[in-house]
């Protein structure tokens, strides 16, 4: 499988010297690649003394040959429900000054002076009944 040879990468260093990158992928292609894998950096696996055992295109090939990849289209398709989620409460309206407030909204009666005594300390408690 040849590589995609996308034009020539050439850069320039700041000390102005080119460095050509396809140059050097094709020098370094047949040294050992850094890790734990035993490969070169073509992709070859490497044996004992880093002699080559089987080639990229073989690799490649078994890889490919063993994934089940796409299923096939013309096999028969099974009918899929969707079921749609559940959609979220609205959200109250607020009333507007005119309007009656709702009968079904209950709101808590709220606190009078007359439920709160004063202690001789100056604190407020509420008042016991």
């Amino acid at each position: 499988m040849p590589m995609k040879q996308s034009g020539k990468q050439v850069y320039k260093t700041l000390q102005g010297k080119l460095v050509d990158m396809d140059m050097l992928r094709q020098k370094n292609e047949l040294t050992p690649a850094v890790g734990n894998v035993r490969v070169n950096a073509r992709g070859d696996e490497l044996g004992r003394g880093g002699k080559i055992v089987r080639s990229r295109e073989e690799v490649l090939k078994d890889y490919y040959a063993a994934s089940e990849g796409m299923p096939d289209e013309n096999i028969t398709r099974q009918e899929v429900t969707v079921e749609e989620p559940e959609k979220p409460a609205p959200k109250p309206k607020r009333a507007k000054k005119d309007e009656q407030p709702d009968p079904l909204v209950v709101t808590p009666p709220a606190a009078t002076e007359e439920d709160w005594v004063e202690t001789p300390d100056g604190d407020f408690v509420k008042k016991e009944k």
